[in-house]
């Protein structure tokens, strides 16, 4: 039997209000609405193809730019994952993946090992994609892979449209996730006894 791994967190600072919900063993929906076009398209991408649901509303400071929401969207769902997550009993804690769409190529490995960091090798030619800037997408990740106690590793192989390259690292990061989180018997996947 697979235990239910749920969180919900609830983030408020003067420059944004951000509720972020997952269900790890869901089916996939995904109720987006940050404000930031191109980031719930993304977002959209990692519940689909993680098979998780997530929930995210947010309301941000988006008259001076995108950065305070997409920032603490990322902080607000890392902690939503590590709260779902516990202990970290009964979950593979590795997965990887190497995704590609049309042209472009992205690798993502994690580890959920309770340690925050991320190895980012990750770049773009446009400045935006819709009202999203790119240099935003890696402070997300950093900042998911913080918060959600993640070793995060992130990897741009191939590519010109920097749309298609965006998704394929969300894809990647999604079924890296995917099996990151798939049961296991065994209790905490670690020789230590605990992550």
């Amino acid at each position: 039997m697979t235990v239910e791994r749920h969180g919900e967190i609830t983030r408020q600072t003067k420059e944004t209000e951000v509720t972020a919900a997952v269900n790890i063993y869901g089916s996939g929906t995904a109720e987006l609405a940050t404000g930031v076009a191109f980031l719930d398209h993304l977002l959209d991408q990692l519940s689909r193809h993680s098979g998780m649901d997530i929930t995210v509303r947010a309301v941000g400071d988006l008259h001076i730019d995108a950065h305070h929401t997409v920032e603490d969207v990322a902080l607000t769902l890392g902690q939503a994952f590590d709260q779902a997550l516990g202990d970290r009993s009964g979950i593979s804690r590795f997965g990887d993946a190497t995704v590609p769409m049309d042209e472009a190529l992205a690798s993502v490995a994690i580890d959920v090992s309770g340690r925050p960091y991320a190895a980012l090798d990750i770049s773009f030619a446009s400045e935006k994609l819709g009202e999203l800037p790119t240099q935003m997408i890696a402070h997300f990740l950093w900042s998911l892979a913080l918060q959600a106690k993640f070793g995060l590793h992130a990897r741009l192989l191939a590519g010109v449209n920097d749309h298609h390259r965006a998704e394929a690292l969300f894809k990647a990061l999604a079924v890296a996730m995917r099996r990151a989180f798939e049961p296991r018997a065994g209790g905490v996947p670690s020789t230590k006894g605990s992550l």
